[in-house]
């Protein structure tokens, strides 16, 4: 069951590709704006992109971004994150201040300052993340399902989970798949989006692969390169793997060491939806051609 539903996945994606490169010509039909109903990327369809926020969607996904296309100001593509083990109060009281200061997309967090950060981000438009199973994955499934919950109740709007990596490389797929798709549950009971960490520096391109699709079948709303924790960070060649591999309509963040605008326009331009780092101020200045101040920490994420 487990190849199969691999093999139905890989055939949807080969024709969701297909589909997007027929749907340039189709979208040359369109009139004052608005294309027609082809149902595909958006990135193709202006018209439709703007009917589809008209909506009230909050994000739009896309493979293929030019550089042209990263925007200068990229601060609500950002997790600004604070996971180091001696991060204190006031270095996370700072961050919200941070965050709200630069409109960044969410603050990622240890657990137990997830309340912290709910109450100090209260009527912004910044999001409270936290991690799940961190950072190793090598957690029961229930014990993820009760961070999760946990995490939830005390203000958490995104879970950022990591897979079971022994399992993944044991293939042991079925195991994966509902470890992932039980903190998905819990977290969309709640309100909350999940995102998929798959440390793809203890993985094949065939693993990682493999990881992001199971990621995406269990429901996940986004996949994830690193914890930042792993004996490698985010790269380019790993997120357009990972966006060849998931199509255009899942989010990917990219983090691990992204420590300057340059790399965090490399990661944009390869398919992320959102970068996780710990210089998040330092990333925003460069991009606004500001004077960067130092990172707010030492850590590698």
């Amino acid at each position: 069951m487990s190849d199969l539903t691999l093999l139905i996945q890989e055939l949807t994606d080969a024709i969701t590709r297909a589909l997007q490169a027929q749907a340039r010509k189709v979208c040359d039909d369109a009139a004052g704006g608005l294309c027609v109903d082809c149902g595909v990327c958006a990135v193709m369809c202006e018209g439709r992109a703007r009917r589809i926020l008209d909506a009230g969607a909050t994000r739009l996904t896309a493979r293929g971004v030019n550089a042209s296309d990263v925007p200068k100001d990229i601060a609500g593509y950002i997790d600004h994150t604070l996971l180091k083990p001696d991060a204190t109060p006031a270095e996370i009281a700072k961050l919200c201040q941070e965050a709200r200061e630069f409109h960044f997309a969410a603050v990622c967090v240890n657990p137990p300052f997830v309340k912290q950060c709910a109450e100090l981000l209260r009527g912004s438009d910044v999001q409270v993340a936290t991690v799940v199973g961190f950072p190793l994955g090598a957690h029961t499934t229930a014990t993820k399902v009760f961070e999760t919950e946990q995490a939830c109740v005390d203000g958490a709007t995104e879970i950022d989970m990591v897979i079971n990596v022994g399992e993944l490389k044991a293939k042991h797929d079925d195991l994966v798949r509902q470890d992932i798709r039980d903190v998905v549950e819990a977290a969309h009971r709640a309100g909350a989006l999940v995102k998929v960490i798959i440390e793809t520096a203890l993985l094949t391109d065939e693993e990682k692969a493999r990881a992001s699709r199971l990621a995406q079948t269990a429901g996940a709303d986004f996949v994830k390169t690193s914890t930042g924790f792993g004996s490698g960070g985010a790269t380019a060649h790993d997120v357009a793997l990972m966006r060849d591999t998931v199509g255009p309509n899942l989010g990917i963040k990219a983090a691990g060491g992204i420590r300057d605008f340059a790399q965090a326009q490399e990661m944009i331009q390869a398919g992320a939806t959102r970068i996780g780092a710990s210089a998040g101020v330092k990333i925003v200045q460069a991009a606004r051609g500001e004077k960067v101040a130092a990172a707010s920490d030492g850590s590698k994420y």
